[in-house]
């Protein structure tokens, strides 16, 4: 009864304005290269299944690709090293030959689990094994922090998200801002899947216009504080400044009015990319 009075309402809130229409990218349907079962444990948990010192492999969730690598360290998520120069070779492939802080949906492998991840590409800090990798990297769980600041990091937990199959139900209780900031981190990890998942566009080929954002090479942004729409709200302005650095343009930083919208209340919010894409291009 309630999902028949909120459709009337919406009915009823789209009548009387017209717009231009909306495209939205076909989501890529291949099914991931593995098909078992994924759990999402608490960090709190991993950190005692996965110890100090303790080996196990790493699995990208999109290549399939993995590599065995060693813990090291740690206290709020997991510093590792790849185990062998072997290893480091397959992780740089993963990142098409560039190392990078992007982040990757991945899968860790133990004995007898598998575990929803996130890994950035990045040698930092101190190494000790003898690897060809000059440094470490970290990897995120369900419920960890960054070192330095104690606070989750959207990038990873969204990745974490992706790698556990629960990506679909994250993205459709984000509100209006909540769901402009998780589009930039998809851009910032240049993660084309997850940004057709919420992005659209006024083109009519919009996988087209979704591949430009391999144009941005980094992007930061600072939402501009605004009232949240109410609950009944089909369409919301969220502006945010943003600094890019684009392939073949160079550092552009502007203030961007994202549009969104969704067809009733009870619907998952939608952002126009437009205004982005707009910037990639000479």
């Amino acid at each position: 009864m309630t999902k028949i009075i909120y459709a009337v309402i919406s009915i009823l809130l789209v009548m009387g304005f017209k717009s231009s229409p909306t495209y939205a990218a076909e989501p890529n349907n291949e099914e991931y290269p593995l098909d078992f079962h994924i759990e999402m444990l608490h960090w709190e948990k991993v950190n005692k299944i996965l110890p100090r010192y303790s080996i196990f492999t790493v699995i990208d969730v999109e290549t399939g690709k993995s590599f065995r690598v060693q813990r090291r360290a740690g206290q709020h998520h997991a510093d590792v090293q790849p185990l062998s120069k072997k290893d480091t070779k397959i992780m740089k492939e993963i990142y098409n030959g560039h190392w990078s802080w992007r982040r990757r949906a991945i899968l860790i492998q133990t004995d007898t689990k598998l575990i929803a991840a996130s890994m950035h590409g990045m040698p930092h800090g101190a190494g000790a094994l003898d690897n060809g990798f000059n440094g470490h990297f970290c990897i995120h769980f369900k419920g960890s922090v960054t070192h330095h600041s104690e606070k989750s990091d959207l990038s990873h937990q969204v990745m974490i998200h992706k790698a556990g199959g629960t990506i679909d139900d994250f993205i459709r209780d984000l509100t209006p801002e909540q769901l402009t900031t998780a589009f930039l981190v998809f851009i910032k990890n240049n993660d084309q899947g997850l940004v057709q998942k919420v992005a659209i566009t006024n083109k009519q080929n919009a996988n087209k216009e979704v591949k430009k954002i391999n144009n941005i090479e980094s992007i930061n942004w600072k939402l501009v504080s605004v009232n949240e729409p109410n609950l009944f709200a089909l369409e919301a302005d969220i502006p945010v400044e943003v600094n890019l650095l684009v392939k073949n343009i160079g550092p552009v930083k502007t203030k961007i009015p994202f549009h969104l919208i969704r067809t009733s209340p009870i619907s998952p919010w939608k952002i126009n990319m437009d205004p982005l894409i707009k910037l990639t291009k000479k």
